[in-house]
């Protein structure tokens, strides 16, 4: 199955090891290309946790159209992966970006796989709405 990953970058590291543990199972892995650069070695995580910090993020987004390349690798898979780790004091947080991504897979009929448990947001209700699958964190679970 080929799977696109989505997370927040500051789970960058956990995508790697995840995206090794998928392609072990068999399935293709596509990640965001962020991730992937800093995974490379081609940029270096602590900057862009200060672009984030600084709000430069969002410069750095256009100039590479991330969210338009995200979604077109998620238009190409066959499911995507919600790696939602506790953050921001949320439990199995689910942020805006990867909220947006998971609207458009359900949109495009792909299978939404979430790590852990849906975690307790303003949307919620959204959320179960698409009929997530819930992995309870364990990967071997797809199919």
């Amino acid at each position: 199955m080929r799977i696109t990953i989505c997370s927040s970058l500051d789970f960058t590291y956990k995508i790697g090891d995840i995206r090794k543990r998928l392609i072990k199972q068999g399935h293709e892995v596509l990640i965001p290309k962020t991730a992937e650069m800093i995974l490379n070695g081609k940029l270096a995580f602590e900057q862009i946790m200060r672009e984030k910090e600084t709000g430069e993020i969002s410069n750095r987004a256009i100039r590479q159209d991330a969210i338009r390349e995200h979604f077109r690798k998620i238009k190409k898979s066959d499911a995507i992966l919600v790696l939602n780790f506790d953050k921001k004091g949320i439990k199995n947080y689910i942020g805006g970006s990867v909220f947006l991504e998971m609207g458009f897979a359900y949109i495009l009929n792909k299978k939404i796989f979430l790590l852990n448990e849906i975690p307790d947001m303003i949307y919620k209700d959204e959320i179960k709405a698409m009929q997530p699958i819930v992995l309870k964190g364990d990967l071997s679970e797809i199919k």
